[in-house]
């Protein structure tokens, strides 16, 4: 693949040719048949990767603007919920969930670590309206077995709510299967387009939630949307991003034809493959085996995570990732998921290597 600079970040990830041809074409107006005939193909491959026979709801937005929409269309002022963090993105859902005044019960997990379900099941009560979770933690590279969770919250009255950004589309996610009530993902990460576009998808069970919801929405309100989705020929409430869905289209296309288990399976096998070279190396890993994420890894590099972070990518036109937060110059992340492929693992193994030496 022909790409000055190599994305082996945490997201946003490497875009297809085929995908940035697509958006490259002439645009067309958003109130047109053709549209709305893209926007439909468009709504049932997003079903196919979110295996599902729900509604998939998009809107012009980072993962992030999807996490405030499943507050907000959700619950309602003063509700209380059970949110697990285990890393940056886990500390955000709580954040947004506390502006819009809900009263927030978090797990924390050692970062590093997924949560257990022991620890849900122990946590959970009556009092709480929603079980929130991230799936796939960008900021540690460590994940939470949602299926697991998935079968313990089968049946209960809770919202099983799962922020699956950096997840779907390369690890394993099957909402129907596993009992999720919201599922919100984004374009940018594994489903190899650019940033700018948010997923939502809503069970039966979390429509009767947002009926009851009273907190203020207009712009993200999910009804609104789902109105205009329903239509023999859906539309958006509002002007969408139509040049990032003709992408995206294109890339859920390309997804569709590889099959999303072997797409999985790729994932793995690249992620075994990434680690497996770390190994090599003598380096340590900053995550447990048992919760290590097969999107991105995190390398432990005291002291010297910018350094290495500066010379992969000045000298060897490879970007990754230091850590976030209290990790910032602790770790280095290095992303493999979406359009990435066994030279570019080598490159960026490669890359890694040499620029250690230098220290």
């Amino acid at each position: 693949m022909n790409i000055d600079k190599i994305l082996m970040t945490p997201g946003p990830t490497n875009v297809p040719k085929r995908v940035l041809n697509k958006m490259a074409q002439n645009m067309i107006h958003h109130r047109t048949d053709e549209f709305a005939n893209i926007f439909k193909e468009f709504n049932e491959r997003l079903k196919y990767v979110f295996q599902t026979d729900n509604t998939v709801l998009t809107f012009p937005s980072s993962g992030t603007g999807g996490l405030e929409a499943s507050i907000v269309n959700m619950l309602s002022k003063k509700d209380k919920v059970l949110i697990v963090s285990i890393g940056v993105f886990g500390d955000r859902f709580a954040d947004i969930a506390r502006i819009y005044d809900i009263e927030v019960d978090k797990l924390d997990v050692p970062w590093g670590k997924g949560v257990e379900i022991k620890d849900i099941k122990s946590r959970l009560t009556d009092e709480h309206k929603a079980l929130i979770i991230t799936h796939n933690e960008t900021s540690t590279g460590a994940n939470n077995d949602i299926k697991k969770i998935g079968e313990f919250m089968k049946n209960k009255k809770q919202l099983y709510i799962v922020d699956a950004v950096s997840s779907l589309g390369a690890i394993e996610t099957k909402m129907d299967d596993w009992n999720i009530d919201v599922l919100v993902s984004g374009s940018q990460k594994a489903l190899m387009s650019p940033p700018g576009l948010s997923f939502i998808a809503v069970s039966k069970k979390g429509w009767k939630y947002n009926q009851k919801s009273n907190i203020p929405k207009y712009y993200f309100d999910f009804k609104k949307a789902k109105d205009r989705m329903d239509k023999e020929l859906p539309q958006t409430p509002y002007t969408p991003a139509v040049s990032l869905i003709v992408g995206t289209n294109e890339a859920l296309k390309m997804i569709q034809k590889e099959g999303i288990d072997n797409v999985c399976k790729r994932h793995e096998r690249l992620a075994c493959m990434f680690r497996e070279g770390v190994k090599n190396m003598g380096l340590e890993f900053f995550v447990d085996e048992k919760y290590q994420s097969n999107t991105v890894t995190s390398i432990k590099m005291k002291n010297k995570a910018v350094d290495i972070k500066t010379i992969m990518e000045e000298e060897f036109n490879i970007v990754i990732a230091a850590g976030q937060g209290k990790l910032k110059n602790e770790i280095i992340r290095i992303g493999h998921m979406g359009c990435v492929d066994e030279e570019m693992i080598e490159k960026t193994l490669h890359a890694l290597e040499e620029a250690i030496k230098k220290f």
